[in-house]
């Protein structure tokens, strides 16, 4: 009964502004058209005292010629700003903010915390330490307030992750360093879970490619670079449409599709183990975390692919 009592309130004063806003235009034409034979009568008293005057023809003349070019490149810019906001729109890019202003930070943090309320948000990442331990992560309030949470992070005991880190020549960087953010991570997880929260966890091998989080119809995009912070790069958001073109598809099924992949296993936070599975979802090999080569070893042996 409320509802319908707001909305029938909201439609009068939407329906009250139009008239409004009509009423005005009328009134402002009226007065226009009133006003012209007053505006060409002084007009054309002007142009009789200074029509032999060259030296203020000339600077009409200047003026004149610097408002029309300024006047077309303007239009033409505007003309080549909506086709490209017409093609963002149509790949379903709605938004881009550079990481670095702090504006930007607290908008895509307060964006995130409303859509994320009440919702199953699933991420991936490299550490999630900066996405949603740090308290100026991101993340960080979105997974309180979230139902649930399917997030997938790097293993920081794998060949190819301890490769990677080895060769980022950055002496702040360190191995240990990184194993300790993803323990903190899943340290945190640990205590979501334990109130009550959906959360399941994936730790997969490969060096990271995006940073990814689909929070409700809005998907949040950033990529890893080699020498750069993920922090310090731009993020792009994509919104969810009814159209097959859009990028948010695309994205999506990337992700849903690794985290579907069965050579990606799920972490027990019970137990402290990854868990492997089959194709069928049947449970094939359980290892411990913490596990480097010993770890690949052992599910070559058990005959779980990497």
């Amino acid at each position: 009964m409320l509802r319908e009592k707001l909305s029938i309130v909201r439609n009068f004063i939407h329906g009250t502004a139009w008239s409004l806003f009509h009423i005005f235009v009328v009134a402002l034409s009226a007065g226009i058209a009133l006003s012209l034979p007053t505006v060409a009568r002084s007009f054309l008293t002007h142009w009789s005292l200074v029509e032999n005057d060259k030296i203020y023809l000339i600077a009409v003349e200047m003026t004149a010629a610097i408002f029309l070019i300024v006047s077309f490149n303007y239009l033409l810019r505007s003309f080549r700003d909506r086709a490209l906001a017409k093609m963002a729109t149509g790949a379903g890019l709605t938004a881009f903010s550079p990481w670095r202003k702090l504006s930007a930070q607290r908008k895509i943090r307060k964006l995130k915390e409303e859509q994320g309320a009440g919702r199953t948000i699933m991420v991936i990442g490299s550490t999630g330490y900066g996405t949603f331990v740090d308290q100026e992560g991101d993340l960080y309030t979105v997974l309180k307030k979230c139902m649930g949470a399917h997030i997938m992070l790097v293993n920081p005991y794998s060949q190819e992750a301890t490769s990677r880190i080895d060769a980022i020549l950055n002496p702040h960087f360190t191995l240990e360093k990184f194993r300790e953010e993803v323990r903190e991570s899943i340290a945190l997880l640990k205590r979501l879970k334990a109130t009550g929260k959906t959360i399941k966890l994936k730790l997969y091998s490969d060096p990271p490619l995006v940073k990814l989080a689909i929070v409700g119809d809005s998907l949040w995009l950033k990529h890893y670079h080699t020498d750069l912070d993920v922090q310090t790069m731009p993020e792009y958001l994509f919104q969810h449409n009814l159209k097959d073109h859009g990028l948010y598809n695309l994205f999506y099924q990337y992700l849903t599709q690794r985290w579907d992949n069965p050579e990606i296993p799920e972490y027990d936070f019970d137990t402290d183990e990854l868990v492997y599975r089959g194709h069928s979802g049947t449970e094939r090999i359980r290892i411990q975390f913490g596990m480097g080569k010993e770890a690949e070893d052992l599910r070559q042996e058990q005959g779980v692919l990497s």
